[in-house]
C-alpha cells in the first residue's frame, strides 16, 4: 500500500485552512445579520414607547414576564402569498434584569393583518411563566392551546389595555405609525437555533438565553437598556 506523501499531507492541510477562511466570513455575516435584527428590535421598542399611546404600552411592559419584538411582519404579494417575520424574545428575572435575546420567526398562511396593511411592527407581551414556557417550545401555534388566553390590541387601544392584562399573551401591532389590528390564530412561532449559535458563538438554547441567562452578548445592551427604562414604575 502506498503511503501518502508529505506533499499530499501539506496539500490537505492547506485545503482545510482555506475552507476555514471561507467559512469564517459566513459566520461573521450571520452574526452581523442577527445584530441588525437586534438593532431594529431596539428601534421598534423605542417607537412603541414614544407613541402617543405609550402609557398603555408601558403598563403592559411593566407587568410582562417577557416580550417578543418583531420589527417587521410582512404580507407577501400575489405570487409569494406568505406572511411572517423575524424577531427576538427577551425575558426578565425576579430582580427585573432583562436577558439577552433569543431569535424566533413567525409565519402563517394568514397572520391576518388588517385590510390594506402590507407590513407592520409587533410586540408580544408574555404576561406569565406559563405562557413563556409554552413559547419556549421548539414550535408554538397560536390558538392550539385553548387554556392560553391571547388578546390582540389594534387601533382601539384606549380602554383595551386593562382588559388585556388578564390575558396570557397580549399582541400589539403598529403600521405606518398607527396601531393596526392583527389576528394570530394559526400562526406558528419557531425557534431559530442557528441564529442563536451565530450570535453567541456556540450552540445555545432559548431556555439558556432567557431563563437561565447563561450567555450574554454586550451588543444587545441597547435593547436591554430600552426595555429596562420603559418598564420602570414611577
Amino acid at each position: 500500500m502506498t503511503r501518502p506523501s508529505a506533499a499530499s499531507g501539506t496539500r490537505r492541510r492547506l485545503l482545510a485552512a482555506a475552507a476555514c477562511l471561507i467559512a469564517a466570513p459566513r459566520v461573521a455575516l450571520a452574526a452581523a445579520d442577527q445584530q441588525a435584527l437586534v438593532d431594529r428590535a431596539t428601534l421598534t421598542v423605542n417607537e412603541f414607547m414614544r407613541d402617543r399611546h405609550a402609557a398603555d404600552i408601558r403598563t403592559l411592559l411593566q407587568r410582562a414576564r417577557a416580550v417578543m419584538v418583531f420589527p417587521r411582519i410582512f404580507r407577501g404579494g400575489f405570487i409569494l402569498g406568505g406572511e411572517g417575520g423575524s424577531g427576538v424574545l427577551v425575558a426578565r428575572d425576579g430582580a427585573g434584569n432583562w436577558s439577552s435575546p433569543a431569535f424566533y420567526s413567525i409565519g402563517s398562511g394568514s397572520i391576518g393583518l388588517q385590510a390594506g396593511v402590507q407590513d407592520s411592527q409587533m410586540m408580544l407581551f408574555i404576561m406569565n411563566d406559563r405562557a413563556l414556557n409554552a413559547l419556549l417550545q421548539s414550535q408554538f401555534k397560536f390558538g392550539a392551546d385553548a387554556s392560553l388566553a391571547i388578546a390582540t390590541i389594534g387601533a382601539g387601544i384606549e380602554g383595551s389595555t386593562t382588559a388585556a392584562l388578564s390575558a396570557d399573551i397580549v399582541a400589539v401591532s403598529r403600521s405606518r405609525g398607527l396601531f393596526a389590528g392583527v389576528s394570530l390564530s394559526g400562526s406558528i412561532l419557531s425557534r431559530r437555533n442557528e441564529d442563536n449559535a451565530a450570535y453567541f458563538g456556540r450552540p445555545v438554547s432559548a431556555e439558556d438565553i432567557v431563563l437561565r441567562m447563561e450567555v450574554h452578548n454586550p451588543a444587545a445592551d441597547n435593547l436591554r437598556a430600552a426595555l429596562a427604562a420603559f418598564s420602570q414604575t414611577s
